[in-house]
């Protein structure tokens, strides 16, 4: 399959790339900086700005499924703008170039806790983060609303750290699933 991932050298971008590549895929690595993406068999780097539609439109267009593991930058005076136009942006050019898969990094912020109630709406949801996990869940929401693509919004565990790959892990749908312990945890290389 040719893959086309967005933000192949961040935090979790760089272990989706890892994982798709050693599955046979052919991936390019659509990033800001592409000589920050080790040479390697299966991966053409591409330099790339999600902002600019038409850009971006045209490094999609013949791949089988486009990746998104787009994130604003955190330290932006507005985090949760910066999402919104992402999204808004990545959903415009997928469609542009005519892919119809789209896969989606999502963020645990939009998963429900209970029916109707979702973690990022609670009161202990850290303030540091509620700006991208706003943004996050925006880009969910634009998902719903998008009738033209196959999209996939996949939303780890609250605590996403670097780990073993075990193939060991749980489904839970729109909930937010915790283990007998309490904890909601998963490894980047098992959410890979």
């Amino acid at each position: 399959m040719k893959i086309a991932l967005i933000g192949a050298t961040g935090f979790v971008g760089s272990r989706l790339l890892t994982e798709a590549l050693e599955r046979g895929h052919e991936v390019t690595g659509i990033v800001r900086h592409p000589d920050r993406l080790r040479v390697q068999g299966g991966l053409t780097a591409k330099k790339g700005d999600v902002l600019d539609q038409e850009g971006l439109a045209a490094l999609l267009a013949g791949h089988d499924a486009v990746i998104s593991a787009f994130s604003a930058d955190r330290d932006a005076p507005d985090v949760y703008q910066g999402m919104v136009e992402g999204a808004t942006a990545i959903i415009a050019a997928t469609k542009k170039a005519g892919v119809k898969r789209l896969l989606v990094v999502g963020g645990a912020g939009s998963l429900e806790i209970a029916p109707g109630q979702q973690a990022i709406d609670q009161p202990d949801f850290p303030p540091e983060w509620k700006p991208g996990a706003t943004g996050t869940r925006q880009f969910l929401y634009l998902l719903r609303e998008e009738p033209d693509l196959d999209w996939t919004f996949l939303s780890p565990a609250s605590l996403l750290q670097p780990g073993q790959r075990t193939g060991v892990f749980r489904l839970g749908g729109d909930r937010l699933l915790k283990d007998v312990e309490g904890q909601c945890r998963i490894s980047l290389e098992d959410y890979a």
